[in-house]
């Protein structure tokens, strides 16, 4: 009996799946680099407003982000203005602008985050703590079946792998510096967000806390869990759920 199909439709499935994880690394990266430029300009933004001439200064302090951008965005030359002012008010109109399109452009990057997660591993947004952002980085990670051989081989590329520390009669192990430091940010985000959030979460660091453990010690315990756990519902997707078209790659 002849296996050949079999082999071309793996091979076929790990191209596909690999081109899917490559757009859902390329908007991910692009989304950051817009928030950065946001954020980046949000705080120059700030420092003028703290430099700027008295009475711009005390027109634009105090205002919640919103309404700072739409006074900044609609700043218009004055003729009474001397030139300090003048050059302060065409820097923050030009700042405010840029803020505006970076956000409106991380936003659509994000709105295909989410259909791109949403069509290669559903399942991820159903766990507590796993937005389109970090799902999208778990992909990337992940990238197809057949990259990462096992969970111990996915916990080490994340650098949550137990690590032996062990000094005289002390055994213990502590967090890996290694790995993809991308995907361990990722996993730590969870982590925050299931330790103010999750009861189940707060149930298990306490009761490892009890048995002695430190605090950090059992979050190095709940990543290697995460690890697992995120590996198993990335690699146990059936072939047939990945869909044929792609609408994501020109």
């Amino acid at each position: 009996m002849s296996y050949g199909w079999l082999a071309r439709r793996t091979r076929f499935t790990r191209t596909r799946t690999r081109t899917r994880a490559s757009s859902a690394r390329i908007t991910s990266s692009s989304s950051a680099t817009c928030e950065s430029a946001a954020s980046g300009a949000a705080s120059t933004l700030r420092s003028v407003i703290v430099t700027a001439p008295d009475r711009l200064r005390e027109e634009l302090r105090g205002l919640p982000l919103g309404r700072l951008l739409e006074r900044c965005r609609r700043l218009r030359r004055v003729r009474t203005a001397r030139p300090d002012e003048l050059a302060n008010r065409l820097v923050l109109r030009t700042l405010a602008r840029r803020i505006e399109a970076a956000s409106a452009e991380a936003d659509q990057l994000e709105g295909e985050i989410v259909a791109l997660v949403r069509t290669l591993a559903p399942q991820l947004l159903d766990e507590p703590g796993v937005g389109p952002i970090v799902a999208a980085q778990l992909l990337v990670a992940w990238s197809h079946p057949g990259r990462v051989r096992s969970e111990a081989a996915f916990a080490r590329l994340a650098g949550v792998a137990p690590v032996p520390a062990s000094s005289g009669q002390t055994t213990r192990h502590r967090l890996s510096r290694g790995g993809d430091r991308q995907l361990n940010r990722a996993l730590h985000t969870i982590v925050l967000h299931r330790r103010h959030h999750d009861p189940a979460t707060k149930d298990y660091i306490a009761r490892r806390i009890a048995e002695g453990k430190t605090r950090r010690e059992a979050t190095r315990l709940l990543k290697l869990y995460l690890a697992r756990r995120l590996y198993q519902l990335l690699q146990n997707q059936e072939p047939e759920r990945w869909p044929r078209r792609d609408r994501y790659v020109s």
